[in-house]
This record gives structure tokens, C-alpha cells and sequence, in this order.
């Protein structure tokens, strides 16, 4: 039986604030830099973390905050894999974005914000919409020491079907 798909309460919170052109703004001023730094950014972010966050953890909710402004569009299914594919088709620029993507999956988590900024910019110019919840998870988990996001990313975009219908929930 497959999982429904569940949206995280913080995903559903930055839904509430697109009507609110103050509150992104403020959003996407953390854009370029590393997650936490943009301190406008603290009263829409701050009350959903958890009470017990790590830093890895928060810092998937300030940078998955200024994608998120930057880029609102929501799909309740895939990954940035799945997202990057689809952004191919129908165009002769599959290498200049496999090579963002293979960059993207060698990035260090500091540098991630970097990386994923440059990807959000590829996936909003194509009109291709982000699975928001399982961006913010994904993001979380990048440093697992057995790279399970980043091997789900690699075979929803070249070419393993049965990864690319995954929706874990972390």
C-alpha cells in the first residue's frame, strides 16, 4: 500500500506566507548565504524549529526558507532528482545541467546553500514545481555518512524509476 503523502507543518506555515510580500522578502535575503545568518529571517523561522534541533537540522529550515522564497511553487511528489529531470526534457542543455547536479551531489553541507540556490534558479526559469517537505528532510540528512539522499537524487535523475517514486518521510 503506498504512503500518503504527509506535508510538513513548516512547509505548510511558508505556504500561508505567499501572500505576504514582506515576509518573503525577508525570506529570500538568506539566499547566498550560509542557513541562519540573514536575521530578518528569524520571526518567520525560529518558532517552527524544533525544541531540540541539531545544526544540521536547522540549517534545513533557514535554507529551505529562502528556496522556498525564492521559488514557491509546491508538488507533493518527488525530489530534486526527479524536479532536475524534467527540467531537461525538451531541451539541448541536459549536460550544463547534469553538471550543476553532479556538483550539487559532491557539495559539502556548508556549501549546500550555494549549490541549491544555483539548482532553484535552473527549476524556477523552467516552471518546475519543488516537493517542499521532502527538500526540507533531504536537506537535513545530506552529511548521513551513507549519502542516502544524494543516491535517491542520483537515481530519480538518471534513471532508476523505482527511487524516484519514493517520498521518505525522516
Amino acid at each position: 500500500m503506498p504512503e500518503t503523502f504527509q506535508e510538513h507543518p513548516f512547509i505548510t506555515h511558508l505556504k500561508k506566507l505567499t501572500e505576504n510580500r514582506g515576509a518573503l522578502a525577508a525570506l529570500r535575503r538568506g539566499l547566498g548565504q550560509p542557513p541562519g545568518l540573514a536575521v530578518e529571517m528569524y520571526p518567520y523561522v525560529v518558532r517552527w524549529l524544533p525544541e531540540k534541533v541539531g545544526a544540521n537540522e536547522e540549517s534545513a529550515y533557514y535554507l529551505t526558507a529562502s528556496l522556498f522564497a525564492f521559488h514557491p511553487e509546491g508538488i507533493n511528489s518527488g525530489n530534486i532528482g526527479d524536479h532536475l529531470l524534467a527540467a531537461t526534457l525538451n531541451t539541448t542543455q541536459f549536460d550544463a545541467v547534469e553538471r550543476r547536479f553532479v556538483a550539487l551531489l559532491k557539495t559539502h553541507p556548508e556549501d549546500l546553500y550555494f549549490y541549491l540556490r544555483q539548482i532553484m534558479s535552473i527549476l524556477k526559469s523552467k516552471g518546475i514545481p519543488i516537493n517542499w517537505s521532502q527538500l526540507l528532510r533531504d536537506i537535513g540528512y545530506w552529511d548521513h555518512p551513507n549519502r542516502f539522499v544524494q543516491r535517491r537524487w542520483a537515481a530519480s535523475f538518471w534513471g532508476n524509476a523505482g527511487s524516484s517514486q519514493e517520498t521518505t518521510q525522516l
